[in-house]
């Protein structure tokens, strides 16, 4: 790793990384305020999630109802607000820190420097996933908060799977974040890189929306990394944990590496 690079482009886009933090703290802290004002009201709720189309409940993971405070926060939140949060960080930034640089010239100053170009791309890898790990970290830390601040212990709120429910949420974004890091490294200009990382992350959500509102379509889910995301299933203790964090660990580290590897030795216009 180069550390001085990795100082300043983690100073360079601290402030967005900060703003996106907050803001997801924020929506969390808020949804676990509204809570206890629901909480009387939750099997009027359920019986009008049970109303809707199946297909549209499923899709935004409104099937496991609002029982408790975490399956509340796993539908309302952590099935939409929050993948569209990371989707467009990780979308971002993985074409701001290697394709930006190629297409604008800069990447040709950073290798004139005493550094190698695995150490460049290593680099810029880290800070990708240092943003990710900030971001949910915030989020995690603001869930405690709200629990301790809102629920006390008048509201069930399972601590150990909402932690897992982060961990989880971390893992498929460190997983997105690699292949869209791919693509930054295989494209020398911003905006195909943009368009391509875009296409695959919004691609792949769109994918298992269609895939879970009917069973017809059930096979897309196949196709796509959200299938291991199921933040119903993980609050509701139903889905092994262990075993979609290891495949989606190992995918985000043979993405980042495949990525790493071709940088160091495709032609650069520099």
């Amino acid at each position: 790793m180069n550390l001085p690079l990795y100082k300043e482009m983690m100073r360079v886009n601290l402030k967005g990384i900060m703003n996106y933090a907050f803001g997801s703290a924020f929506y969390i802290v808020f949804m676990i305020w509204l809570y206890p004002g629901l909480a009387d009201n939750t099997k009027a709720i359920d019986d009008l999630v049970k109303a809707m189309p199946e297909g549209v409940s499923n899709a935004f993971g409104l099937s496991n109802g609002f029982a408790n405070a975490e399956a509340f926060i796993a539908g309302e939140y952590y099935g939409l607000i929050l993948v569209l949060i990371l989707s467009i960080v990780c979308v971002q930034m993985s074409t701001q820190l290697v394709a930006r640089l190629v297409d604008r010239g800069s990447m040709a100053y950073l290798l004139s420097t005493p550094t190698t170009r695995r150490k460049v791309a290593f680099t810029q890898a880290l800070v990708l996933i240092s943003s990710l790990f900030i971001i949910m970290a915030v989020t995690t830390l603001a869930g405690f908060a709200g629990k301790l601040w809102f629920l006390r212990t008048e509201y069930e709120f399972g601590m150990g799977r909402f932690t897992q429910l982060n961990t989880v949420a971390f893992l498929l974004f460190f997983a997105i974040g690699g292949l869209v890091f791919l693509v930054s490294c295989i494209c020398n200009d911003e905006k195909k890189a943009f368009g391509i990382s875009g296409g695959i992350t919004f691609g792949f959500f769109t994918i298992d929306i269609l895939a879970k509102i009917t069973d017809k379509l059930d096979v897309l889910r196949y196709f796509t990394l959200f299938s291991f995301y199921r933040p119903g299933d993980i609050v509701q203790g139903t889905t092994d944990v262990a075993w979609i964090s290891f495949w989606l660990l190992l995918t985000g580290l043979l993405a980042f590496a495949a990525g790493i590897q071709i940088f160091r030795q495709r032609d650069l216009p520099l």
